[in-house]
């Protein structure tokens, strides 16, 4: 029996936001419960990280950890709390939000921490802080730009945080990740992660199996 397995529980009834809108996930309720799920169920054995394209192996070293494509810090905002630990005790949304894995990319740790909260964003020139990692931050403007290869990954992961919990994006940036998303459509490890979160949390995020319903999406 797979790890998850043990964790199951019936999906929740009546989770739509909305006609069409993607179902909330129902059955992780923190974080620290997802983390090893995720490593076990959704990269067995090993993939790459989100940003750099970097290769690990299903015994990962401490350099890797799992990176919140849309911030917690906005989720926190949009909740009202000033510190993650006040999020956690006092929202169960926030901890459905925090622990959906929809949202999940693994990361290397300095790469998770340059991004922070940062929005995303094209950087002028190419002044890259880690090595041959394909990923800019400008701290004048406050933006990190990633490598082309993952901007629809990326775009899509936020779309289903605004839509699955009407979290905030604003119309600019918006505009941009549907852009991205166009540019950068789903490919077979998209689908496959799709696919593998399903079996974990019982629900999909809509927008890789039909990345034309950003086409509708307004900010």
């Amino acid at each position: 029996m797979t790890f998850y397995n043990k964790l199951r529980a019936p999906i929740l009834a009546g989770m739509l936001v909305a006609a069409g809108a993607t179902a909330e996930q129902a059955r992780l309720e923190n974080y620290f419960e997802a983390i090893p799920i995720f490593w076990q169920e959704v990269y067995p054995d090993g993939g790459e990280t989100l940003y750099c394209g970097e290769h690990f192996g299903a015994r990962k070293d401490r350099s890797f950890n799992i990176e919140h494509v849309y911030p917690m810090a906005w989720a926190m905002k949009a909740e009202g709390c000033r510190e993650r630990n006040q999020c956690r005790h006092s929202s169960k949304r926030f901890n459905r939000m925090e622990s959906d894995m929809h949202n999940f990319y693994p990361s290397r740790k300095d790469i998770n921490r340059t991004r922070g909260s940062f929005p995303f964003g094209m950087v002028r020139g190419e002044p890259r802080l880690h090595g041959n990692c394909d990923f800019e931050f400008d701290p004048r403007t406050r933006t990190v730009e990633p490598r082309p290869q993952v901007r629809g990954n990326i775009a899509r992961a936020m779309f289903y945080m605004q839509e699955t919990y009407g979290l905030n994006i604003y119309r600019r940036q918006g505009e941009m990740l549907r852009r991205w998303s166009r540019e950068d459509p789903p490919d077979d490890e998209e689908r496959r992660r799709n696919d593998a979160i399903e079996q974990i949390q019982g629900n999909r995020n809509r927008f890789i199996d039909n990345p034309k319903a950003v086409e509708q999406l307004r900010f």
